[in-house]
């Protein structure tokens, strides 16, 4: 097998103390990459360390989370730039919108998110997107910045049919499906039914939303497996088949090897 984790937060302070055994466990499951999304000015550090440490394993993404946008955003952005033009970034992540917790700073968020997508086009990166409660506004933001010469996936998807086929216009998209798939009432599995293969990207969002049956505990890349047993049943499709296609489709979009 040769599983990529499309997005997780292995440097986060979760992992801080067993992170070389989260890694063996994630290997000797068939996991062959795992790509690690930044969260603000604050977290570019401890991305970069992790990502040093073990190189060929772990690739950065930077960005700024819309949760971390405050009023002060051109600032973050600066620092955040100044960091992605000496550095090696896969993708802009984890950008977007939040409208779920906090609708506050709602304009600078959307102006943020813009602004990072104009950094895709100018890079020719893909973006890792965050959307909650937020797909009409995203999907406004991306066409406004241009959306045949974006690219990048809709992390953690969990909507509906109607904004399924919204991303689906987009024809540079994916979606992101973590272990919210297996959740029982969540109704992603009916969803997903109408979605094609090569529209999904695998994720785990480590330490977030655990699969079944580990749902409620720290999440890892180990646990990648389980969402592809899920998927299988969702498709009636082999477990190989779609770890070759989501494989192959992440290695498509953010341009890496296995």
């Amino acid at each position: 097998m040769s599983l990529i984790d499309t997005h997780a937060h292995l440097f986060a302070e979760e992992f801080e103390h067993d992170i070389a055994e989260v890694i063996s466990r994630a290997k000797e499951r068939g996991v062959r990459k795992v790509l690690l999304p930044n969260i603000d000015e604050t977290s570019i550090d401890s991305l970069k360390r992790t990502t040093e440490h073990y190189p060929g394993f772990f690739y950065p993404m930077i960005g700024l989370h819309p949760t971390s946008v405050t009023r002060d955003w051109k600032k973050q952005l600066y620092a955040i730039y100044q960091e992605y033009s000496n550095g090696s970034y896969i993708a802009a992540g984890e950008i977007g919108i939040d409208l779920y917790w906090d609708t506050t700073f709602r304009k600078e968020q959307i102006e943020a998110f813009e602004e990072q997508l104009k950094w895709c086009t100018e890079k020719n990166v893909p973006a890792s997107i965050h959307f909650r409660n937020a797909t009409e506004e995203v999907i406004k933001s991306i066409k406004r910045v241009g959306a045949k010469s974006l690219r990048g996936v809709f992390h953690s998807f969990g909507g509906n049919l109607d904004e399924l086929e919204e991303i689906m216009k987009l024809k540079n998209f994916w979606v992101g499906i973590n272990g919210v798939v297996t959740f029982k009432n969540s109704g992603l599995s009916e969803t997903l039914k109408l979605c094609p293969i090569d529209k999904i990207l695998l994720e785990t969002d480590s330490p977030y939303l655990a699969p079944v049956p580990y749902r409620g505990k720290r999440n890892e890349p180990s646990y990648l497996p389980f969402i592809v047993k899920k998927l299988s049943e969702v498709w009636k499709e082999t477990e190989e088949n779609i770890i070759e296609v989501t494989s192959s489709s992440a290695k498509e979009l953010f341009n890496i090897t296995v």
